[in-house]
This record gives structure tokens, sequence and C-alpha cells, in this order.
């Protein structure tokens, strides 16, 4: 019915090559800055009661990102969000899924927290799957499998998992995660990026501002156990604004780009970022940890390998504005 269909054709298939390479291009600077954090929680877990850390880092995170916001998109954007909606996400998505998974580290080790963060990809999958987001193809399925198989591989090669109370917080955490970035995208259509990103961490605030006087009603540790000197600020503001404030940003364009699902796979290449990162430290290379990264890029690679398909829209139009769904998603695919 198009008048130019193989010109259609292109556009298309054009259209959606570059967006999968912008997506996952967002997903490793996510990934990148994340991982970049490990380090520094750490470190600062040795002296900062979870609470207190959870509390410092999304209140720094803040207090940067909500003047940016409001100085690119203006007051009255800031205003006209949904915030109620915002804070349900940011408070019970991204708030406790940021606490449980320094819970989970404080209680385990970081190679268990990575061990099970492999697992983001099938969890995402399946929300995906059930909120009719996307279909799933045999590519993406073998994908999946091998992103699993490909985490499990990176972060298994220090030492073995510690099952318990730590690695429950770490399997809700993921969840939690998941479910946050993909409401994140899909339900905020009138903010940009940055929007995004900040309101909801904003919702996050909102859960340390009930958790930390709820812990010292509890009688718990709410304040650094030895006093904070400027090493443990600069890691904090490293560990805030980068690890957590940019990262988050990436990562939730990503999946406005790719859907929540695709974009998780690259959380299982994380544990190759943070021995890279640790190599400029002193570490050694790890070719184990290196195999397993190699394996989740295939599957990155395999999830979206889409064959070229004829325009089926009245115009050319329709493929520019993306009516040609791929096979795998559906038209209330996050945007």
């Amino acid at each position: 019915m198009s008048p130019e269909p193989a010109r259609g054709t292109a556009i298309a298939v054009s259209d959606g090559r570059q967006t999968a390479f912008t997506g996952n291009t967002l997903a490793v600077a996510s990934m990148l800055t994340w991982a970049a954090g490990f380090p520094a929680a750490e470190i600062l877990l040795q002296s900062w009661p979870p609470i207190a850390l959870f509390a410092a880092r999304m209140s720094l995170a803040v207090l940067v990102m909500v003047p940016i916001w409001l100085i690119l998109d203006g007051p009255a954007q800031v205003l006209r969000a949904r915030w109620g909606h915002a804070l349900m996400v940011g408070g019970l998505g991204l708030g406790s899924g940021m606490f449980l998974i320094l819970v989970a580290q404080k209680l385990t080790d970081p190679v268990t927290v990575a061990i099970i963060a492999s697992c983001a990809p099938l969890i995402a999958t399946i929300m995906e799957l059930v909120a009719g987001t996307r279909r799933l193809r045999w590519s993406f399925a073998l994908g999946l499998v091998i992103s699993i198989i490909g985490g499990l591989i990176a972060t298994s090669a220090v030492a073995p998992a510690q099952l318990g109370l730590g690695a429950m917080c770490a399997v809700v955490s993921t969840a939690l995660f998941c479910w946050a970035s993909m409401a994140t995208a899909r339900d905020f259509p009138e903010l940009s990026q940055l929007g995004r990103s900040t309101i909801t961490l904003v919702g996050g605030l909102s859960t340390a501002a009930i958790l930390v006087p709820l812990a010292g009603l509890l009688g718990l540790e709410v304040m650094p156990t030895r006093p904070v000197d400027v090493a443990q600020m600069g890691m904090l503001v490293f560990y805030a604004l980068f690890s957590l404030g940019l990262s988050q940003f990436f990562f939730i364009a990503s999946v406005g780009k790719l859907g929540v699902a695709l974009a998780s796979f690259h959380i299982n290449i994380a544990p190759f970022y943070v021995m890279v990162i640790m190599m400029a430290l002193g570490e050694d290379w790890n070719w184990t940890r290196a195999l397993g990264a190699s394996l989740v890029a295939l599957a990155v690679v395999l999830a979206q390998d889409r064959k070229p398909r004829p325009v089926q829209s009245s115009s050319t139009s329709d493929a520019i504005s993306g009516k040609n769904w791929p096979s795998d998603q559906t038209p209330n695919q996050p945007s």
C-alpha cells in the first residue's frame, strides 16, 4: 500500500538500528558508572551503617539533580509532574530496592549480590511478558539464557554465594529495581530523561526520610561509627552523583530505547567493569570474568537480532513514527 515500500522498510530498519545502538551505548555507560561505585560502597560500609549510607547517598544525589532539572526543564514542567505516582514508584521501587541491596552487601559480600543481580534479565523479562510489552522470540530467549550463564561465570570467579537473609534481600531488591525502572520509563512520557530519573530519586529519598527515624526509634545504628574525613566524603560524592545519579539517568534512558529486559542484560557485565576498575588499583586480570562478560555481550547481540520486515502501514510516515513494531514488542512498549 505504501508508494515507496522499499524506502519505507529501509528507514524503519535504519531507525531501529540507531535506536538499538543508542540504547546499548547508554546501558554500557550506566553499568560503568554503577560498577565504579562498588569499591566505594565496600569501603564506606566498614564504618557507615547501611541506613546512613543509603540516606546520605540519596540526599546528595537529589540535592544536585533537582536544581539541574529545574534549570534545564523549567519550574512549570517540574510542578506539573505526577509527583504522587513518582513518590510511589521511587519510594517503593528505587528507595526500598537500594536500601535492601546495601543490607544484602552488608550481610553477605559484593560477589553474592552480583550473582543474584545476574538474574535481573530473567525477572525483567517476566515482567515485560506479564505487562504485554514483549513477545518472547527464540533468539531473545537464547540470549537471555546465555546472559544469565555469563553473569554467573563472571561473578562466581572469586567466591561462592552466601545464602540466607542477605541473599533474600538481594533478590527482592533486584525485582524492585527492575519494576521501578520499567515504570519510570513508561509512566512519565511528558518528562525528559533527566526529569524521569530525578523525580523517582526524590521518591527514593522519601523512603530514607521514613527509614532513618524509624531505625533510630528501634535503637539501630543510624550514624557512621567513626568521624567522616575528606576521603570518605570524596567517595560518598562519587557514590551518590556518578554511581547513582548519572548511572540512573543513563539506565532509564536505555530502558526507554530497549525495554527493561534487554537493558538488564548489561547488568551482568558489571563484574567485568568492576575488575577493570580494580586493575587500575592494582588487582590482577581475571580471565573467568572476561569470559563471562564476552558471553553477556554475545547475548545482547543475539537478543537484538532482527531481520528487516516489510512495511505494513499505509504510508512511509508510519515507519518513521514507529508503528511497525518489532516481532518481540507490542505497541505499548515503553518509550
